[in-house]
């Protein structure tokens, strides 16, 4: 899934250093003038424009970079930590994102780094032409749809610096795009050497749950909705305007990576705000879940987390239901903002509008819009990851009883041709037949759904420990990989743990061993490096052997 973001940031000029960090500094409001305010985000980064300067080297940036602001995290005792994205000669850096950490003050503490090698080239003119690169990627994405009709199958390669692969190097990342003959998008972004020609790295573009899917039945749910004439509309105001529309069974059409077109969203309408039937004969059921999903999602990041929307700017997004043929797939496309169900197969799936579907998939475009984690190897199992802890979250927090929490990923959708009664299983992910339990050496070789097992294992043992228990009417047994006995702290704790450190502490090339550190840093934030949840997150990372 290509990503567009809208990001302000400042550029960094090492000419005259010391004159412009006077200049900033001068332009900076002193942050201590009032001890008892805390630091805005324009504070926060006026603070981290300075340390820039006066951090040149050790950042590794140097008059050839361009930074750019893409997050802001403000802690209650006014620490700021700034995230940014870099370009060097204006070609985006893959893994040149970093984070500034700044104290209540505004001076400098430390950086996050995706990368700490130094981002240079001898050139920035490729060998490998673009056509011939987009040759390369087309060939990657029939290559990963064998059996697939392509139709409608288009490529655009854009020049960046990979600095994620070893020493960085001049790269082409292509977006192939394509679809089934069924209308249904395919998407495979694929990163080019352009000396070489070599294929440096392949993912799949569209983030999905592995074709997850849930059940229409969420009981009765309240609606925000909008009077417009004598007419109501499935637009809910009290959350950003997020909307809910109907794609008619219709596909995106996408040409060289860009979207030309877009199935409708035409904004469903009641006469009485009275919404759906509960079944799938009423098109307005599948409407009404896929609204109570994002607005459930909406206020668990709300409430428990202080964001304000997914992108964190109390701006709202929108669903497409009914979208596509036979679709078995759900997914979040930060292009449109939107979120987007199939009415699966009825075989194997469902319709893909339940609760911890919405939760998981718009969590992906929260990890788009902080950390990045880069959607290949570990960093794109911890991606998935992250969507399925936090969309486990959502379901506990909706406490809906026709929809009662659970530890099992898309435990709703699957039909009997499915063959088992859920996608995944965070206390033995290995009951899926694919998933890891355990960290190995060769886990960032697999399927970013399966090296995603290791961190919901962890996630699991965090919230509830190892062992036999009945939680909510499921039978749980959680091992551990070394045989040790963990205590879990509860799902409250291990949602703020993952939250802190997906938003301040991770990168776009954050791995296992990365993340056991960022969340070490979260609980000690939270709670205190000599505290039980410092030292729960530890024994559970070692649990499932990350170390």
């Amino acid at each position: 899934m290509s990503r567009i973001r809208h990001i302000r940031g400042s550029r960094l000029a090492t000419a005259g250093i010391a004159a412009s960090a006077a200049a900033l500094m001068a332009a900076t409001l002193s942050p201590t003038a009032d001890a008892a305010a805390r630091p805005t985000r324009a504070t926060a980064i006026k603070n981290a424009a300075s340390a820039l300067v006066e951090h040149a080297a050790s950042l590794g940036l140097t008059s050839a970079h361009n930074t750019t602001v893409r997050d802001v995290v403000v802690d209650k005792d006014g620490t700021q930590h700034v995230r940014y994205d870099r370009t060097y000669h204006q070609l985006p850096v893959l893994g040149g994102d970093f984070v500034v950490h700044l104290a209540p003050d505004g001076t400098y503490r430390s950086a996050s780094r995706a990368t700490k090698s130094p981002v240079s080239l001898s050139t920035v003119t490729p060998r490998l032409s673009a056509p011939k690169a987009a040759d390369l990627a087309a060939n990657a994405l029939r290559a990963a749809n064998l059996g697939e009709t392509l139709r409608k199958l288009t490529a655009k390669p854009e020049l960046v610096v990979d600095a994620l692969h070893g020493a960085p190097k001049l790269a082409w990342r292509t977006n192939a795009v394509a679809q089934d003959s069924h209308g249904n998008p395919l998407a495979r972004t694929v990163l080019t050497d352009a000396a070489t020609g070599a294929q440096i790295d392949a993912w799949d573009s569209i983030e999905t749950a592995t074709g997850d899917g849930q059940s229409l039945y969420g009981g009765k749910v309240p609606l925000e909705t909008t009077l417009s004439g004598s007419t109501y509309q499935l637009t809910d105001p009290t959350r950003g305007n997020t909307y809910t529309g109907d794609a008619a069974n219709k596909t995106d059409l996408c040409v060289l990576g860009i979207c030309l077109s877009r199935a409708p969203s035409t904004v469903f309408t009641d006469a009485d705000n009275h919404w759906g039937t509960g079944t799938t004969t009423d098109r307005a059921t599948a409407a009404v879940d896929a609204q109570y999903g994002t607005n459930t999602t909406w206020d668990y990041y709300k409430n428990v987390h202080g964001r304000s929307g997914i992108a964190g700017d109390g701006k709202g997004s929108y669903n497409r239901v009914h979208y596509g043929s036979n679709y078995n797939n759900a997914f979040w496309d930060d292009t449109c903002f939107c979120m987007t169900y199939g009415d699966g197969d009825g075989t194997t799936l469902g319709p893909l509008v339940a609760l911890d579907v919405a939760g998981h998939e718009m969590s992906h475009g929260v990890t788009s819009k902080t950390a990045g984690l880069t959607y290949s190897g570990e960093s794109g199992g911890l991606n998935e990851a992250t969507s399925d802890v936090f969309g486990t979250l959502v379901e506990w927090y909706a406490n809906n009883s026709s929809d009662p929490g659970d530890y099992l990923i898309g435990e709703k959708i699957v039909r009997s041709g499915f063959g088992r009664p859920a996608l995944r299983f965070m206390d033995k992910p290995s009951k899926d037949g694919n998933s890891a339990d355990c960290w190995t050496s060769s886990l960032g070789d697999l399927d970013v759904h399966y090296s995603s097992g290791v961190a919901n294992h962890f996630a699991y043992l965090l919230a509830e420990g190892s062992g036999a228990k009945t939680l909510n009417g499921v039978s749980y047994n959680s091992p551990t990989c070394d045989g040790s006995t963990v205590t879990g702290i509860g799902r409250d704790k291990v949602g703020k743990i993952w939250y802190r450190a997906l938003t301040v502490y991770m990168t776009s090339s954050t791995n296992y061993a990365g993340a056991r550190a960022a969340t070490l840093n979260a609980a000690k934030d939270l709670y205190g490096a000599g505290s039980p949840e410092y030292a729960a997150v530890a024994a559970a990372w070692s649990a499932v052997a990350v170390r």
